[in-house]
């Protein structure tokens, strides 16, 4: 891959970096490590259909387009993984606290400082392409929407970020990641993920359709389900949206 500089494409208001990303697959003019910035997004996406809130020129707004054509599509979660955790790292070299909270988020304490979204194509049993969409609270230091608990890392840190150097030095660390993929050390990347996971040790409430009830997580399942234990023994597997972590004194 070609350095950072030569990949990226830094844009001022667009819908959003991930449309953007696969459009540019879809024409084949994206490479491997093509990187695409906005400084503000008119439509950025989060999962489930859920927006991502930005000041204008504030936060890290970003997509990365790679193609894991090694990777079974049984796999894709692994890369949720291996991004999740170069998060992790990025951020642990600003702050403390930092976990992943399943399956896509990154929290600082309590509070979401960072959300991920991945849109993955697939051709035949492989992996063809992947867009890595980013929202990274960088300098914003007012939030108005009604997420219940967003924070930035100026607000923590009292700095102020340059957002061009801070995805260069995210982008270096998801390659590290990605490689450990190429090379097949699940192994790392699987135990990394669940040391870092937030609420990964003790009793915490959830909610499912309304119904709360007190639960462990004991793992991640091959396919990003989050298994739990209640408190009768009974283990439950639940996918994206089926079940809801109870923060603050709900």
């Amino acid at each position: 891959m070609s350095n950072f500089s030569k990949k990226n494409i830094i844009l001022t208001e667009i819908e959003s970096t991930n449309n953007y990303a696969n459009q540019l697959i879809l024409s084949n003019a994206a490479d491997d490590g093509t990187v695409v910035l906005a400084q503000y997004q008119t439509k950025g996406r989060g999962n489930a259909g859920n927006q991502w809130e930005s000041e204008y020129g504030k936060n890290l707004l970003m997509s990365m387009v790679l193609f894991p054509r090694f990777l079974d599509a049984a796999k894709q979660f692994m890369i949720s993984k291996a991004v999740s955790l170069a998060m992790v790292d990025f951020l642990k070299q600003e702050t403390n606290f930092v976990t992943i909270k399943w399956p896509n988020d990154i929290y600082v304490e309590d509070r979401k400082i960072a959300g991920i979204l991945i849109e993955n194509s697939v051709m035949g049993h492989k992996l063809f392409s992947t867009v890595i969409g980013i929202g990274l609270n960088l300098n914003q230091e007012f939030f108005f929407s009604d997420a219940p608990n967003p924070v930035s890392l100026t607000q923590l840190t009292g700095k102020e970020y340059n957002i061009n150097a801070v995805a260069e030095r995210l982008v270096n660390l998801i390659l590290e990641w990605y490689k450990k993929l190429e090379t097949n050390n699940f192994t790392e990347i699987n135990e990394n993920y669940f040391s870092n996971l937030y609420r990964n040790e003790g009793w915490w409430k959830f909610s499912k359709q309304g119904e709360i009830f007190e639960a462990r997580i004991i793992a991640i399942g091959e396919f990003g389900h989050l298994i739990l234990e209640d408190l009768n023994g009974k283990v439950h597997q639940f996918g994206f949206k089926e079940v809801e972590f109870i923060i603050g004194n709900s």
